[in-house]
């Protein structure tokens, strides 16, 4: 979708990547945050790697064969922290290879391909790192964690040992330490911030469904639900509102490298993320409200159980205490907005 024409794509902005987000997460929030997490990657393709004659051909690869990409970013020994990797490239001449102790790794076993981070060399700090592009063949996979999950079931997020090798060709020529704040960070919070907002508003439109069918038996002004429903609509039109902004704001600084690391754009995207999972579960649980013991059961066309149980992932994915953490010392550098428009 995103691929340029010249290279068999469809040649689609990341707005229309956000807006197919939306419209996947109100209909299944496993398919919408799949369909998002292969966007990263290929966002990551197309801004930092169009130098290497390897990943272009990848590119059009991915176009040809419709390839599913993964990723995996987090391992054990880290405690799940993206910006720090145990594993290492080992290089042996042109050949290269690595072993990745992955904590969870989304539909990795469907995947036809797998993008992961790991340190530079063995003997690399752990910040020091880089993205290698296997596609299967590369590598194998040994499960060590199962997802027996609440909800988000069809993600398929198990964890696996990785152990891959292939051309040093495969490493993606520019280093994490630029596609993390340039592409990873805000093409993930945007798509993410998408797929749960479309959750909220699959919830909402059960719900409406819902007090309708009471203002239609002449119940709705005494069902407790009507007021619910109004509070769900209120919120998810401001958040729709709040991703089509920071959509516009990444646009705005897609080609300005040193504008997209800029601190203040950064906590912008962090802070989206914490946002739009805080907002959309508030407004499942409204929506929940609004139709009672209806949206409670697991059966009927009122259920709302499973949006619930799904959009209840998006506070812990990527924990929202440790971005607000890891905010704080930044925003101190900032002033307090004395007018409302600047």
């Amino acid at each position: 979708m995103l691929v340029p024409v010249d290279l068999g794509g469809d040649g689609a902005s990341v707005a229309d990547v956000v807006d197919v987000c939306y419209m996947l997460g109100a209909a299944c929030a496993s398919s919408g945050m799949i369909f998002a997490m292969h966007q990263i990657q290929v966002v990551i393709l197309l801004r930092h790697a169009r130098s290497s004659p390897w990943h272009e051909q990848l590119l059009r690869r991915l176009c040809d064969e419709q390839l599913l990409f993964a990723s995996s970013t987090t391992e054990n020994q880290t405690g799940g922290a993206v910006r720090s990797s145990a594993c290492a490239v080992e290089r042996d001449g042109s050949r290269m290879s690595l072993v990745k102790n992955g904590t969870v790794m989304s539909y990795g076993a469907e995947a036809d391909g797998v993008f992961l981070t790991a340190r530079r060399t063995p003997d690399s700090p752990p910040s020091d790192q880089v993205l290698v592009a296997f596609v299967k063949g590369d590598y194998e996979l040994e499960k060590i964690k199962e997802w027996d999950t609440m909800g988000m079931r069809g993600t398929c997020s198990t964890g696996y040992t990785l152990r891959g090798c292939g051309s040093v060709d495969q490493v993606i020529p520019e280093s994490y330490e630029r596609v993390h704040p340039q592409s990873m960070v805000p093409i993930a919070h945007l798509t993410w911030s998408a797929v749960w907002c479309g959750v909220a508003a699959g919830a909402v439109a059960r719900a409406r469904r819902f007090v309708r069918k009471g203002a239609a038996q002449g119940t709705a002004q005494s069902a407790p639900g009507a007021s619910h429903l109004t509070r769900a609509m209120m919120l998810l039109r401001a958040l729709r509102g709040t991703i089509a902004s920071a959509v516009t704001s990444y646009e705005a600084a897609v080609n300005e490298p040193e504008r997209l690391e800029a601190i203040d754009f950064q906590s912008g995207m962090n802070l989206l993320k914490v946002n739009s999972s805080e907002t959309a579960i508030e407004i499942v649980m409204h929506a929940f409200q609004a139709c009672g013991l209806s949206g409670y059961r697991n059966d009927g066309e009122f259920s709302v159980a499973r949006q619930l149980r799904d959009v209840m992932s998006s506070s812990i994915m990527i924990n929202n205490e440790r971005i607000l953490a890891g905010a704080a010392t930044s925003l101190l550098l900032f002033d307090v907005p004395s007018r409302l428009r600047d």
